[in-house]
């Protein structure tokens, strides 16, 4: 049986986008065990305070925390392990190369299923400062109240 090409978001990590201005996104591919692809497709997972970290020439997922599956036996997973991220190797080279700059890091942004595999999007990343949050919580509430005033006025 062959799988769609549809895309399943299963995690949208909001607080990326507010934390942090976003440069650059990839989509890689996550190294996983039965027991956790079953509890993603169970939407039992958060990328809440997960970060990507590289080792050597590797890039891995950090404390993203895939509950343990609950029909799982002995075997089953521990939810916050480290998880290796499939790039292709000159994304990888990439993102090494920008992380040596001051100041970038790389986030995870969202959580999907594509193709029935499990994808992760992660964002090369430079930290907001405290105005910028203003500004954009600012610029948030403007719109809303447009948007209000717009709709009141074509009632």
């Amino acid at each position: 049986m062959k799988a769609t090409g549809g895309v399943k978001v299963i995690y949208n990590n909001k607080r990326a986008n507010f934390d942090y201005e976003l440069l650059e996104r990839f989509e890689a591919g996550l190294v996983l065990t039965g027991t956790e692809i079953k509890s993603i497709r169970g939407n039992h997972v958060s990328l809440q305070r997960s970060y990507v970290q590289p080792n050597g020439d590797e890039l891995w997922l950090l404390e993203a925390n895939i509950s343990p599956y609950e029909h799982g036996n002995r075997e089953n997973h521990e939810p916050t392990r480290p998880r290796k991220l499939l790039l292709h190797r000159r994304e990888i080279n990439r993102i090494l190369t920008q992380l040596a700059q001051k100041g970038l890091t790389v986030v995870p942004t969202r959580l999907y299923l594509k193709g029935g595999r499990a994808k992760v999007e992660v964002a090369l990343a430079r930290g907001k400062r405290k105005v910028d949050k203003r500004e954009d919580i600012a610029r948030r509430d403007a719109d809303r109240q447009v948007e209000r005033a717009l709709r009141e006025k074509y009632r």
